[in-house]
């Protein structure tokens, strides 16, 4: 497959002849059951016709995604929604009114017109709106139902530049739209609610604290900071690992001076032995640390760029072929527990406590 990669510099309408151009060929893709990168707020999406099941089923195909991990469908409107879900609980619509365009997903029951090969066999839709403009313009041009996981090969880290789209997707979709970096750098927030209250099924920029100002008591799926159990998935991410870097990835928890020390000689045991190590590092303590290759993931003191570069930090240790990796842990709140998540996924829940 050749696929088309366009370039959108347009943060938003008016989009130039060309871009207008480009929307129209995407759209026209999408209609015809094809496939389409593009991107959000969050990270990069792998786009297609979200009511169409032969287009749902080339996405899990183009990622090599297990078909039992449910798919996420983006509207452009709020009105939209009604085509593609039963019943929208107040909960659902205060969420909606606090936090959408943006970056939340939402489980809700569906319609007949979703096909269970995005819901993973499940009678409930996740549902988002986001807040990015190319995003919403594609998925109008599109049909206004993009089903859209994030555009990488299973397990890996999610895209946040179109540069790792292209790496994974190229020959594999019809078109990649780059639309430059992701603002967020980490999947939106999903949240249950068929139950009450709502529960958090995985964290992401709107956090806990956000949604409990809003909407009052929100539970939390214990699997989020735990491994994998057993059962069939109702969000994305909450069975398989995801996130995961080509080298093998620890995380050590305990008093900082004790995390460097730990990491500093594990790096270097491993070095001795053969392997390219390195740290993932916060800036406060990014000079204390040895190893092949040292990044700095971000600020403590500003979650949002932790957050933002996670998912690029893992991709260049592959860029630079790193086979061993040892990174700070996160706390378990606010934005925090987003970040722990994934890097708890990107591990497969190899922590070292100290």
């Amino acid at each position: 497959m050749n696929t088309k990669i366009v370039k959108i510099q347009s943060k938003g309408a008016p989009f130039s002849a060309e871009e207008e151009d480009a929307f129209r060929l995407a759209g026209e893709i999408l209609k015809s059951g094809g496939l389409v990168a593009f991107p959000t707020e969050t990270v990069y999406g792998l786009g297609g016709d979200g009511l169409n099941k032969e287009s749902v089923r080339k996405i899990y195909a183009a990622k090599g995604r297990p078909q039992d991990n449910p798919l996420i469908i983006h509207i452009s409107h709020l009105k939209d929604i009604a085509l593609i879900v039963k019943d929208c609980p107040k909960a659902a619509r205060r969420a909606a009114e606090s936090f959408w365009p943006g970056p939340l997903t939402m489980i809700l029951p569906k319609t007949d017109m979703v096909p269970y090969e995005v819901t993973g066999g499940l009678d409930t839709v996740a549902v988002r709106f986001p807040s990015h403009p190319v995003a919403r313009k594609l998925i109008e041009c599109g049909g206004g139902y993009v089903a859209a996981p994030s555009a990488n090969l299973s397990g890996r880290p999610s895209p946040t530049t179109a540069k790792y789209v292209v790496e994974d997707m190229n020959g594999r979709v019809d078109m990649i739209v780059d639309g430059g970096d992701g603002d967020i750098g980490l999947e939106s927030t999903i949240v249950d609610m068929t139950v009450s209250p709502p529960r958090i099924l995985r964290p992401g920029f709107i956090t806990k604290e956000m949604l409990e100002q809003a909407l009052g008591e929100v539970d939390i799926d214990e699997t989020i900071i735990k491994p994998d159990s057993g059962q069939a998935p109702k969000a994305p991410g909450m069975k398989y690992r995801h996130y995961a870097p080509r080298g093998e990835l620890t995380i050590v928890e305990g008093p900082s001076q004790d995390v460097i020390a730990y990491m500093n000689e594990a790096a270097a045991a491993d070095r001795a032995s053969g392997e390219k190590t390195g740290i993932i590092g916060t800036s406060h303590f990014l000079a204390s640390y040895c190893a092949d290759v040292v990044k700095c993931v971000g600020n403590r003191e500003e979650e949002e760029t932790i957050a933002r570069n996670l998912f690029t930090v893992l991709r260049e240790f592959d860029d630079d072929g790193v086979t061993r990796i040892y990174s700070e842990s996160f706390d378990s709140q606010g934005l925090g527990q987003a970040i722990m998540n994934r890097l708890l996924k990107a591990a497969g829940h190899k922590v070292i406590k100290l």
